[in-house]
């Protein structure tokens, strides 16, 4: 795989956390194709940031690495599960969605396993109407699991993406008025932090897109018929972004997460 990986170990101890709060799984890849150092520090920096988020809100977050040679199976990662976040990482395959033209331009990270692993317990979730929150590939790989389809490299993907220094940039994306999205964050317009070169092409028919840049790319998605199931292309626990939004999303989802553990 990689010489550089993610060490887990910060991940595997509860940190400080309601210990009544729902109990939440974090998917990520801690290490993937080509990881080189500067990526597995931001990949550490962003998995802490998101687990630092879900505690900050109540939940207990707990790692499932997406990469890891013994994969959990999916009975072990719902076990007691209340809800479930998929985190961002490298491409999709573009195998995964029917893309039979040549390798993406900027294409990096590619983990067909991984990927075929995320998408699996995205559509187990759904189907024990579980909440779900995926962020960035996550949202892409929720689009994939039910039949959409993604843009393999945004021909200018300026607005969405910096030239590696800096990665992120600042991005106003546009919210349909009656999302959870919308409800989450309490307005139709926010600044979000950005850093994609792929994106939602074909919206799955389960889904519907719910956020949109200025120039039309899908930024954010929901399961039509789902108790709480959404995506985001942004990065919320990114390190510059809006510390009110971050806590706003994460609340929503954990709260989620708490009405589900009563039913």
């Amino acid at each position: 795989m990689t010489d550089y990986v993610v060490d887990p170990t910060p991940f595997l101890t509860p940190g400080e956390e309601n210990l009544n709060g729902p109990l939440i799984p974090m998917v990520v890849s801690l290490s993937f194709p080509g990881m080189n150092e500067a990526a597995r520090d931001l990949q550490d920096e962003l998995t802490r940031a998101a687990f630092d988020a879900v505690r900050a809100a109540g939940g207990r977050p707990r790692l499932v690495d997406a990469a890891d040679a013994q994969l959990s199976s999916a009975e072990d990662v719902f076990a007691d599960a209340d809800a479930i976040m998929i985190l961002g990482g490298g491409d999709v395959d573009g195998a995964c969605y029917g893309y039979e033209g040549p390798p993406p331009a900027n294409e990096y990270g590619v983990d067909r396993r991984a990927d075929d692993f995320c998408i699996g317990l995205i559509r187990d979730a759904v189907e024990r109407d579980l909440p779900t929150l995926a962020i960035c590939r996550g949202s892409q790989q929720l689009n994939v699991a039910f039949g959409g389809t993604l843009i393999p490299d945004i021909s200018e993907w300026a607005m969405h993406r910096g030239n590696g220094s800096p990665l992120f940039v600042d991005e106003e994306v546009v919210l349909e008025a009656d999302s959870k999205i919308a409800h989450a964050l309490g307005r139709t317009s926010v600044t979000v932090r950005n850093g994609h070169h792929q994106a939602v092409d074909a919206v799955a028919p389960a889904l519907r897109a719910t956020a949109r840049a200025h120039d039309g790319i899908v930024e954010g998605t929901e399961h039509r018929d789902a108790r709480w199931v959404v995506g985001v292309q942004w990065h919320p626990e990114e390190v510059d972004a809006d510390l009110e939004d971050r806590s706003r999303l994460f609340g929503s989802f954990v709260e989620q997460a708490r009405l589900a553990a009563r039913v």
